[in-house]
């Protein structure tokens, strides 16, 4: 088995659109390395051991303080991308979920990572928005189901 290759691998990654009322709410991004100052979406990276939905509901609780059940998650689009880090291009998977219900009120609850979180109208996102997230709202909007970004960029 010595000679066998590599498999590809991909980073999985968990996301909650929280819609209100033709508004999406979004966290800017404050001190982590990674995009600082502009907007994404509540998320990150899917664990080892968890569902897609698990991971989002955690993710949830961590960063705004919404408690929603894994299965009152509504799956709404993957978005396949290219991410072109320097010195480190990768592919990643992202899930995106829209809470059916949820408890709590959206808030910022990691002001070490993030410095704003409100809400934005879906047609008015703020100019700062990261790319990714920015193309995974307009797939949501029209209801794609799949999104590919920045394939066209891989090297």
């Amino acid at each position: 088995m010595d000679d066998m290759k590599e498999r590809f691998k991909i980073i999985p990654e968990v996301f909650l659109l929280l819609v209100k009322d033709g508004q999406i709410l979004l966290m800017r991004r404050f001190q982590t390395g990674w995009e600082d100052g502009k907007y994404g979406l509540p998320g990150g990276h899917g664990e080892e051991g968890e569902s897609m939905k698990e991971g989002a509901a955690r993710e949830a609780l961590e960063e705004i303080g919404v408690f929603a059940r894994p299965e009152e998650l509504e799956f709404v689009l993957t978005q396949h991308r290219w991410n072109p880090e320097p010195g480190n291009p990768h592919a990643r998977v992202g899930f995106y979920f829209v809470p059916k219900e949820f408890t709590g009120e959206p808030h910022n609850a990691e002001p070490e990572k993030c410095d704003d979180v409100r809400f934005f109208p879906l047609d008015a996102l703020p100019s700062n928005a990261i790319d990714h997230v920015r193309a995974a709202i307009e797939a949501y909007k029209v209801g794609e189901r799949y999104n590919e970004h920045n394939w066209e960029k891989r090297v």
